[in-house]
C-alpha cells in the first residue's frame, strides 16, 4: 500500500489551538499539508503553530471565531494567500454550554448552534465555492459526536448541532459528489476538556496524564483514547486512498475504528386503508413497538472490582 502523502495540499482546521483540532493539524502537517491554524485565542493559536513548525510542518494561524460568513470567508482567503489554495477543510471548532432543557437560556442555545452548526454550513459552503472554482475535487472533514448520534443528558443544543452536522454530511457527498469533493462526519471520542469531567473517565484520564497508559478496556471496548489517537482518520480521509469514501459517519477513539450507521427504518407494520388512532394502539407493542430503540451514550462498561 502506498503511505498517505498530502504534499502540495491546503488544509484549514477550525478550532485547532488545542485538543482534537491541534491532533487533525499536526497529523495534517506530517503527512505533507500546509495548515490554517485557527483559535479565537492569539496566544493559543501561535503556539499551535510553533509546535507543528518544531515538527518539521508549515502553517499559518487565522484567529478569529467560527460561526459567522465573514470568517468562514477569512480562512479560505488566508489559506489561499499563503499557500495557493484549499484542498482540506475540517470543521472542529466547538463550545459547550449544557444544561438540561428547563434551564437553558435562548444564549446557550444559540451559541452553540452557532459555532458547531452554523459555522461547520458557512465553512463549508466557502470552501466549496473554492474547492469547485479549483475543479480538483477536495474533502470537507466534518467533527460530529456520539451525542449527535443517540443524544446526551443535558445537551439539547451540542447533540442537535452534532446530529445537523452528520446529515449535512450526507447532504453535501451527494451535492458535491460530481466536483469530486469528498464529505463524511467524523464521530471521535477522546480524553479532552469536553470529555475529562465524565466521572466513570475522570479517574482513569487524570492515571493517563501522570504517564499510566489507559486500559484496553477503555481503549478497546470503549473506544476512548487520546486526541492522537483520533487524527490518524482526517489525513485518511483527506487522501487519494479515501477518494471512494463519501456520505459516511465514522467513529474513532482509542485502537477502535467505527461505521455508524444512517437512521432507517427496523420495523413496520400496515393496515389496509390506513392506521386510525385505536389500531395503532392495538397493534404497537406487538409490531412496530415490539423492540423500541435505544437512546443516549451507554454508561462504560467498568471492570469489576
Amino acid at each position: 500500500m502506498p503511505s498517505i502523502d498530502l504534499t502540495g495540499k491546503v488544509a484549514v482546521v477550525t478550532g485547532s489551538g488545542r485538543g482534537l483540532g491541534l491532533a487533525y493539524a499536526h497529523a495534517l502537517a506530517a503527512v505533507g499539508a500546509r495548515v490554517v491554524v485557527n483559535d479565537v485565542d492569539e496566544a493559543v493559536a501561535e503556539q499551535a503553530v510553533k509546535s507543528i513548525s518544531a515538527a518539521g510542518g508549515k502553517a499559518v494561524a487565522e484567529v478569529v471565531p467560527v460561526g459567522t460568513t465573514e470568517a468562514a470567508d477569512r480562512l479560505v482567503a488566508r489559506a489561499v494567500r499563503e499557500f495557493g489554495r484549499l484542498d482540506v477543510l475540517v470543521t472542529n471548532a466547538g463550545i459547550l454550554r449544557d444544561k438540561v432543557l428547563w434551564k437553558m437560556t435562548d444564549e446557550d442555545f444559540d451559541a452553540v448552534i452557532t459555532t458547531h452548526l452554523k459555522g461547520t454550513f458557512t465553512c463549508a459552503r466557502a470552501a466549496a465555492v473554492r474547492m469547485r472554482e479549483q475543479g480538483e475535487g477536495g474533502s470537507l472533514i466534518l467533527v460530529g459526536s456520539p451525542a449527535g448520534q443517540r443524544g446526551n443528558f443535558g445537551q439539547t443544543n451540542y447533540a442537535a448541532a452534532k446530529a445537523g452536522i452528520a446529515a449535512m454530511a450526507r447532504t453535501w457527498s451527494m451535492e458535491l459528489g460530481r466536483a469530486g469533493i469528498t464529505v463524511n462526519a467524523i464521530v471521535p471520542v477522546a480524553a479532552t476538556a469536553m470529555t475529562e469531567t465524565i466521572p466513570a473517565f475522570a479517574p482513569y484520564v487524570e492515571a493517563m496524564r501522570n504517564g499510566e497508559p489507559l486500559p484496553d478496556f477503555l481503549r478497546k471496548g470503549e473506544g476512548f483514547g487520546t486526541p492522537e489517537d483520533c487524527a490518524a482518520l482526517v489525513p485518511f480521509l483527506a487522501s487519494d486512498a479515501a477518494r471512494g469514501v463519501t456520505g459516511q459517519a465514522i467513529g474513532i477513539g482509542g485502537d477502535k475504528v467505527a461505521l455508524w450507521s444512517h437512521p432507517q427504518e427496523v420495523r413496520a407494520a400496515y393496515a389496509d386503508g390506513g392506521w386510525t388512532p385505536d389500531t395503532l394502539a392495538d397493534a404497537w407493542a406487538t409490531s412496530v413497538g415490539a423492540e423500541p430503540q435505544t437512546v443516549g451514550i451507554p454508561a462504560p462498561k467498568l471492570p469489576e472490582a
